[in-house]
C-alpha cells in the first residue's frame, strides 16, 4: 500500500496516561494524531520518538467574524510553534471553534454568501502562515446530524469548495469519512472528486464511531479505491475501540492492507 496509517491518541488506550498512549501507537509502527496541544506536555511527547501526523491548528476563533478571524490567526501562530516541537506536518482546522462535546462555540444555522467570502479570505491568510512555517493546514469536514450540530462549513462539499477555491498548497482537506458517511455518503466518489485536495483522511465506522468493521462502511472497498487512485498520504483512525484497543488497531490495519 502506498499510504501510511495513523491512530488518534485521544480515542484509543484510554486507560493509559497520554504519553503511554502515544508510545503504544508508536510501538505498532503507526503515526500519531493528537487534538488540543495546549493541554499536553509537548516535550514529553516529542521525547517518545513517535512520528506525529497531525494536531489541532488553533485554540479559538472562527472563519468569518472579525474577532473570530483575529483569534483564529493568533492561535494558529501559537499552534505552528507547537508543531515545531512535535514536527507535526499538518494542523487541523474546523469551520468554528468547538466546545465541550464537539458543539460549536458560536453555532450558525445559516451561512451567507458574505460568510463564504470571509471564510476564504481567512483561509488564504492561514495558508500563508503555513507556507512561512513549512506546514500544511487541513480543513476537516464534520457532521451536523450526530456530533457537531450548528457548525458552519461542516459538510465535505463545503470544505472541498473552500479549499478548492483558495487553491493554496498549504491548505488541504482533512477528509473525515466517518463524518461524510453520516452527512453525505457515496464515499468512493467523494474520495475521487476530492483526491487532488486531500491532505489527510480520517476513518471510523458508522454508527458508533468505532474501528472499521463495526458498522456499515465497507472500508476494504474504500481502501482498494484509494490504492487504485494512487493515494499516498495518511489514513488516520480517529475512532473509539469497541473492545480491546489492540484488536481495534488490528481491524483498522487489516481493513487497509490492500
Amino acid at each position: 500500500m502506498g499510504y501510511r496509517l495513523a491512530a488518534c491518541a485521544e480515542m484509543i488506550f484510554l486507560d493509559l496516561p497520554f504519553v503511554e498512549r502515544v508510545e503504544r501507537i508508536r510501538d505498532r509502527g503507526l503515526l500519531v494524531e493528537i487534538w488540543d496541544w495546549s493541554t499536553k506536555d509537548l516535550a514529553a511527547l516529542a521525547a517518545t520518538g513517535a512520528e506525529f501526523s497531525s494536531m489541532t491548528g488553533y485554540l479559538r476563533g472562527d472563519l468569518t467574524s472579525s474577532e473570530g478571524r483575529a483569534e483564529l490567526l493568533a492561535t494558529a501562530r501559537e499552534s505552528l510553534r507547537a508543531a515545531e516541537v512535535l514536527d507535526s506536518p499538518r494542523l487541523n482546522l474546523h469551520g468554528t471553534g468547538l466546545g465541550e462535546g464537539g458543539l460549536p462555540v458560536v453555532p450558525r444555522e445559516t451561512v451567507s454568501g458574505s460568510d463564504w467570502l470571509h471564510a476564504a479570505d481567512t483561509l488564504r491568510e492561514i495558508a500563508e502562515l503555513g507556507a512561512e512555517a513549512g506546514r500544511i493546514f487541513v480543513l476537516e469536514n464534520l457532521n451536523l446530524a450526530v456530533d457537531h450540530p450548528g457548525v458552519p462549513f461542516a459538510k465535505a462539499a463545503d470544505t472541498l469548495a473552500l479549499v478548492r477555491g483558495v487553491d493554496h498548497p498549504n491548505l488541504r482537506l482533512n477528509l473525515d469519512l466517518y463524518h461524510a458517511q453520516i452527512g453525505e455518503g457515496n464515499l468512493i466518489e467523494l474520495v475521487r472528486e476530492a483526491l487532488p485536495w486531500i491532505g489527510e483522511i480520517q476513518v471510523a465506522d458508522v454508527p458508533g464511531r468505532c474501528e472499521p468493521g463495526t458498522g456499515e462502511i465497507r472500508y476494504e472497498a474504500v481502501a482498494r479505491a484509494l490504492r487504485d487512485l494512487g493515494y499516498t498520504g495518511v489514513i488516520g483512525m480517529e475512532a473509539w475501540a469497541s473492545g480491546d484497543p489492540e484488536a481495534a488497531l488490528d481491524a483498522f490495519e487489516a481493513a487497509f492492507a490492500v
